[in-house]
Formats: structure tokens, sequence, C-alpha cells
């Protein structure tokens, strides 16, 4: 009786809910190509009246998603206070372009003959397509019912949750380190929601209301600069995403009280004096190594005393070190004869010669071959006087 157009895309296989019960609905088909820009034809008209309504008890309804952080569960309503087992089945996207796709719903592991209303499907959902999901509901061997189909797009279903905030000192400057929604091992939100983040800081002080300031930054991590000494600082933080137009609840309000000021000559004058320790500190030693090994190459090379000229020049080999050993001189063997007798029978005492002798063999160190060469002519000179 009424004439009110509505349009939708469907698949080759399709379902569409939220009809009026116990009315007449006319349909017609076109089939369009996108990418080439073409229509179709419409097909015939198609007329099919609906049934009365009828609510059946055991059928799973009212199915809804909460997503937070790539984190999925799959709601829905026990409409009977009878006990009824559910399992929850998924289709991919692209199989519902087959013509015939009843035999491509998988279930859900962990989520099979359940008797509770929720399911964690997270492990079925990648970053890529989409999906259908299903609540089938049984009762013994012989009633069974499916709910209504829910489609699932994983980064637009997906909600953002506050990130973690927290707060550093350092000089005058306030740190705000910022952890992502989902931890920072969690890839899928820090990467493919390129998340910025929406700071709000101001001094929580009782006697007066301080504006609130607000800064962005694609950065965890943000700096207030200027920050008052004995001042308690609080913050709160949004993730957002621009490109998808999500944005998370506000963190956890944080707050960090700065220590008390410090007047800037004394400051300075405490950073020279500690400056000066530490170059004290590894300066005096290492003037100290330096100097003892200065003097121990001194003494070693370059002695302080010299050797006397006659011993310095003996032998044509200079002493330049008094570590260095000289060579040993060749000592002329000498034989001493203490007492002759003579054919007359007299002794001749020749103590006077040994003590001589004795004297030419001590200097022997000092003398050259030409006094050797004379040691031996005086020798042969007394043998003869004595023959």
């Amino acid at each position: 009786s009424f004439l009110q157009l509505q349009s939708k895309n469907i698949f080759p296989v399709d379902s569409i809910d939220d009809l009026a019960p116990d009315s007449t609905y006319c349909f017609k088909v076109q089939a369009n190509l996108p990418m080439e820009g073409k229509q179709g034809l419409f097909s015939p008209i198609s007329c099919v009246r609906t049934t009365q309504k009828v609510t059946d008890l055991l059928c799973a309804a009212n199915l809804s998603v909460l997503a937070l952080n790539m984190k999925f569960q799959l709601l829905w309503n026990n409409l009977g206070n009878q006990e009824v087992n559910y399992t929850v089945q998924y289709l991919h996207g692209f199989q519902k372009k087959l013509n015939d796709h009843s035999d491509k719903w998988r279930s859900v592991p962990s989520c099979e003959n359940i008797t509770s209303t929720c399911c964690n499907f997270s492990s079925i959902i990648t970053t890529t397509g989409f999906y259908y999901l299903r609540v089938q509901a049984s009762k013994g061997h012989n009633q069974s019912c499916f709910s209504r189909e829910i489609r699932v797009e994983p980064l637009k279903t997906n909600g953002i949750g506050p990130p973690g905030v927290r707060l550093d000192l350092s000089d005058a400057l306030l740190h705000i380190l910022i952890s992502p929604p989902g931890g920072a091992e969690d890839e899928i939100m820090r990467d493919h929601y390129d998340l910025s983040y929406r700071i709000l800081y101001w001094k929580n002080s009782s006697d007066k209301e301080e504006e609130v300031k607000q800064k962005e930054v694609k950065q965890t991590i943000a700096t207030v600069p200027d920050v008052s000494p004995s001042t308690l600082y609080c913050v709160k933080v949004q993730a957002f995403s621009e490109l998808y137009n999500k944005s998370s609840a506000y963190s956890q309000q944080q707050c960090i009280h700065t220590p008390a000021g410090t007047s800037l000559p004394l400051m300075i004058f405490g950073i020279f004096v500690g400056a000066l320790l530490v170059v004290l500190l590894v300066a005096a030693p290492l003037v100290f190594v330096l100097y003892q090994a200065y003097n121990k190459i001194k003494y070693v090379f370059f002695p302080s005393c010299q050797p006397p000229l006659n011993i310095e020049g003996f032998g044509a080999q200079p002493f330049s070190s008094p570590y260095l050993a000289a060579a040993e001189e060749p000592v002329e063997n000498c034989c001493v004869i203490e007492s002759m007798i003579t054919e007359e029978g007299n002794q001749i005492d020749f103590t006077d010669y040994k003590h001589s002798q004795r004297s030419s063999r001590d200097s022997g160190n000092y003398s050259n071959d030409n006094n050797s060469s004379g040691s031996k002519g005086s020798k042969e000179t007394l043998e003869k006087e004595i023959i």
C-alpha cells in the first residue's frame, strides 16, 4: 500500500533484516561494474509477503561487538530462561561474493558449545579485510537457530584505549613519557593508526584555579619548559587518529611536585667548583705518572754522573750508561819466581821483584802493549845477570 523505495548493495546470496511482519515487499536487482563505470538493467520485480512476527526464545538476539586496542568481544542476549548452548561462527568478507558460501562458515576456537553470552574472537582477526559473525543456538539435537549476521571491519570497529603516562623532572623541565594504547609491544595500534597525542597540563593549587594548557605531539615523549619551583603540576593525555577519525578517553590524571628553586649564582658557583675538583682529581695523578716516567727515562738514557775521561776513552768504547757492562780486558799470565840458588850457593832474594810483578798485574787493566813488552825485556835482562 505504500511505495517507499530503498536501495542496498548486496552479495549474490544475502539477507535483509528488520522487515515489518505481515507485509508485502517487492524487489528488483541491478548488476553493476563499478570499476568500469557500467550499470546493467533491473531484473523483473518479485514480491513476497512476510509472516507474523514470532519471537524465537532460542535464538541469540541483539548482537554487538566491543573492541578496544584490537581485543574483540562479541556480545548477545539470551531471550529465554532456558539453558542453551551457543557456537560462534565467522566468514571472511570476500567469501560472501560466492554464489554459495554456506559451507564456508567456520567456528571460532574456544567459542563452541558455550553457555555464556560472550565470545572473545581476537584470535581470528587480522588488519586486512572484514568478517561476518553469527551465533548458532542449540538445545538438544533437534532445535537450532541462527542469529542475524553482524559485519566487523577490524580497524574501523576497533576502539582506541587511553594511553599510559609517566612524569619526570630535570632542572626546569617537565618530561611527559607516554605509553601507546595497548602497550609498547602493540605494533598494530602504533603503526596502523598513526597515533597522535593531545596533552592537557595545569598547575594544581588550592588557592586559585589555573588555566589548562594544551599541546599536541606525534612522539611518545613531550617536554613542558620553564616549570615553576615548589609547584604541583598535573597531566592527562588523550590518543587520537586523524586517519580513522577516532580518539581515546583521557588517561588518569598524573601529578608531580617540582622541587624548591635554587638561585642561579649559587648554582653556577657549584657547577664551577665541581668541575674544578674533577679536573684536579684527574690531572694530579696523570702529572705524577708522567713525571716519574720522565725521571726513569732520563736516569737510564741520560745519566747525570759521567765516568772519568781515562776510563771513557779506554779501548775506544764509550761508557754511555752505567747499566751497560764493559768488555773484560785480556790479562797476561805471569809467573813469579820466589827464589833461586846459584852455583856459588848464594840465595838471591826476589821479594822486590815479586812485589813489582804483582803491581804490574794489578794495573794491567790500565796498561797498554808497550808496558807489557817492557816488563818482558826486564825479565830477560835479569835472567842473563843471574846466569
